[in-house]
């Protein structure tokens, strides 16, 4: 492996160029290496007439269908008229160059035919020719899916709080994102979905804003890859991954064990990829609901539900694979589920305070009237009357969980809600000290549970200590 990227190092270098690192690290040099006993790199070279062409469809050629490594300029990046391939152990070197020169013009020169047939026509005219390509045969075309992703945009923005320009520039790249499906390039290589489509949005005169997010619209492509970053993206990635989960999981085809023939895993971790590294906060519960009133097919509470459970668990799975501990993930996950941004957040607020006496002090003030709140059956309609306080322990506890909510008001992170918590722990210890909650009396019996419930609720919404070890 390293032989093989220090030749081909240096037989870019002597023609002034490089090999792309993506190379490297993308697997094209573990493929090459992997089907090679005795690698013996070549370098090669084509016409340069055809650097008309797109970079990113030269590049497809020679990485996908060739295994060959581009060399590219150092400086811009550009690509230079050189490949270099890997022959398999003592050859001729120029019947290897010259067989290989043959057939990478030959395929270039079949890409250089579907992009300038493509280029008869602006991007816009190849969306209704989606119309021929079906998504799936209860959900209809993949210009109905275009469709419904186009809907979804206004709705998901106003969860998402955004408004003016970047949701009309939205609504603009959802009509034009699975435009380049039709494509004849894109039809022929499939892997440049996105790719070409921003490419044909700049020669129509779009503008960098939209043929950017068309192209980001398609993120994550596969595991490693990066996610959508501008807003209008970013939307848009939303809102054509919820359509394809919601969808699919109202068709019937929620995965089954290693069975997943839609790639619904994927589309999952894509949508909480985006949301987590963009810290973008939404409710995803509605958002699903969003997505299923654009449906085609039934797709009500039992749907959506199986849908929150499958985000749910794949998010777990995503931030324990992260390198998160996983009481700590379900802690903040059992408060926060619906929005995947503020769970990794909380997530990495756990693990910055959980050793601290700050946060072992509030975990257990919190641990007993948890208990106790959890193993008694209390109603939600008892309200806590002062007028029925027998001790000043009662009284205190009252004034601190007062104390405490109006601080929780403004805390918006967990290192916020335990400072806020720090009031509650004396009155805490002095009230189980000193008060028997189950009184004799039931009106005194009700209003000490009912304190001890409100007490026991204050860390909803932020954090479930019953998921750690040790509460």
């Amino acid at each position: 492996r390293d032989q093989i990227w220090a030749t081909a190092a240096a037989l870019a270098a002597d023609v002034g160029g490089q090999v792309d690192a993506a190379c490297r690290e993308g697997g094209l040099l573990d493929e090459v290496a992997n089907l090679v006993e005795g690698p013996t790199p070549v370098r090669g070279a084509f016409a340069p007439q055809f650097l008309e062409l797109p970079k990113e469809l030269l590049v497809m050629v020679m990485r996908k269908h060739q295994r060959y490594f581009p060399v590219e300029d150092p400086a811009t990046g550009a690509l230079l008229p050189h490949f270099i391939t890997v022959a398999n152990g003592a050859i001729d070197e120029y019947t290897v160059r010259a067989g290989n020169e043959a057939v990478l013009r030959a395929r270039f020169e079949d890409a250089a035919f579907f992009y300038r047939n493509d280029c008869e026509q602006p991007l816009e005219a190849f969306r209704p020719k989606l119309a021929g390509t079906a998504f799936h045969k209860e959900l209809g075309s993949m210009l109905d899916k275009a469709d419904r992703t186009e809907r979804l945009v206004a709705p998901l923005a106003a969860l998402m709080q955004v408004e003016g320009q970047p949701v009309a520039t939205a609504t603009q790249v959802a009509r034009l994102a699975r435009a380049d499906l039709a494509t004849a390039t894109v039809m022929e290589m499939t892997a440049l979905a996105g790719l070409m489509g921003r490419h044909y949005a700049l020669r129509d005169g779009q503008g960098q804003e939209v043929a950017e997010a068309i192209f980001e619209s398609v993120l994550p492509r596969q595991a490693g890859d990066g996610v959508a970053r501008s807003t209008p993206g970013m939307l848009v990635s939303l809102c054509d991954k919820l359509d394809a989960l919601v969808g699919l999981v109202a068709a019937g085809c929620l995965p089954k064990a290693t069975a997943d023939p839609f790639g619904l895993r994927r589309t999952a971790y894509g949508i909480l990829q985006t949301l987590v590294e963009n810290d973008a906060s939404v409710d995803l519960k509605a958002a699903v609901e969003a997505a299923a009133s654009v449906q085609p097919i039934a797709a009500g509470d039992g749907v959506v539900g199986e849908v929150m459970t499958f985000l749910r668990r794949r998010l777990e799975q995503m931030l324990v694979d992260g390198g998160h501990d996983v009481e700590g993930v379900r802690a903040i996950q059992a408060e926060r589920a619906e929005d995947p941004a503020a769970v990794a957040r909380g997530v990495r607020e756990l693990e910055a305070v959980r050793d601290t006496a700050l946060f072992k002090e509030a975990m257990a003030a919190y641990a007993r009237p948890t208990r106790l709140a959890r193993g008694k059956e209390i109603d939600a309609g008892w309200e806590v009357d002062e007028g029925l306080f027998e001790q000043a322990e009662e009284r205190a506890l009252h004034s601190a969980f007062k104390e405490t909510s109006q601080r929780l008001a403004g805390a918006s992170d967990l290192r916020g809600f335990l400072e806020a918590s720090r009031a509650l722990v004396e009155p805490l210890d002095a009230y189980f000290e000193n008060v028997f909650v189950m009184a004799e009396e039931e009106a005194v019996r009700r209003n000490r549970l009912a304190l001890v419930r409100d007490v026991a609720a204050l860390p909803s919404g932020v954090i479930d200590f019953a998921e750690l070890p040790g509460f």
